[in-house]
């Protein structure tokens, strides 16, 4: 399971899935990184939290509080906003979302 410090919800122009751009911020000895989930195939929300479940099975723990572009994910979602992208708004109530696509 991963926890990012921060994330957004991207979509792509190419087939319509929903991903999780994760970004975690870098410490003294170590720089800021990012991932890019493999697609949502679901979400659950708790009081603190939406967990989104990847098509390859990974699981993204991404705190409510942790929306947004940072350090750590801005660079990349400039590169993938060049290429269509679309960036999704923070208010979206994303354990309502269907993300049942056409993953064949």
């Amino acid at each position: 399971m991963y926890k990012p410090d921060n994330w957004v919800v991207v979509r792509s122009p190419q087939d319509g899935h929903m991903r999780v751009l994760a970004g975690w911020s870098g410490g003294y000895t170590q720089g800021s990184s990012w991932r890019l989930n493999s697609g949502i195939v679901s979400c659950e929300e708790t009081e603190h939290t939406f967990t989104f479940r990847g098509y390859t099975g990974s699981s993204y723990a991404c705190s409510k509080d942790g929306y947004g572009l940072r350090t750590s994910n801005i660079f990349i979602w400039e590169t993938l906003k060049e290429k269509g992208w679309e960036l999704m708004e923070e208010a979206t109530e994303w354990a309502k979302v269907d993300y049942k696509l056409d993953w064949s």
